[in-house]
């Protein structure tokens, strides 16, 4: 455990961002199970929605440090492709 005054703030700190980017991954992992599920669902309508809602999010996240940029334009760029692929 940290012995000084600073090292036991720190480690405060540490913990309380631990926890919010944590919660900030479940969030954005849900909204994009949601997308996934309404693609599997065959629903063009739904899919896109949902996809709409979770890409805000999905950017927000990367601008916070809590996913790479190129992780998430590759989601991004798949599940795109998914949902155009059942508009056809």
């Amino acid at each position: 455990m940290a012995n000084s005054a600073g090292s036991r703030k720190r480690a405060r700190q540490a913990e309380k961002r631990r926890q919010n980017n944590a919660s900030l991954r479940s969030m954005v992992r849900t909204y994009v199970k949601k997308v996934v599920a309404a693609i599997e669902s065959g629903d063009h309508a739904a899919a896109s929605a949902a996809f709409v809602t979770a890409q805000p999010l999905m950017d927000s996240a990367v601008t916070k440090g809590i996913f790479n940029k190129n992780q998430v334009a590759r989601k991004k760029s798949r599940l795109n492709a998914s949902i155009k692929k059942l508009a056809a």
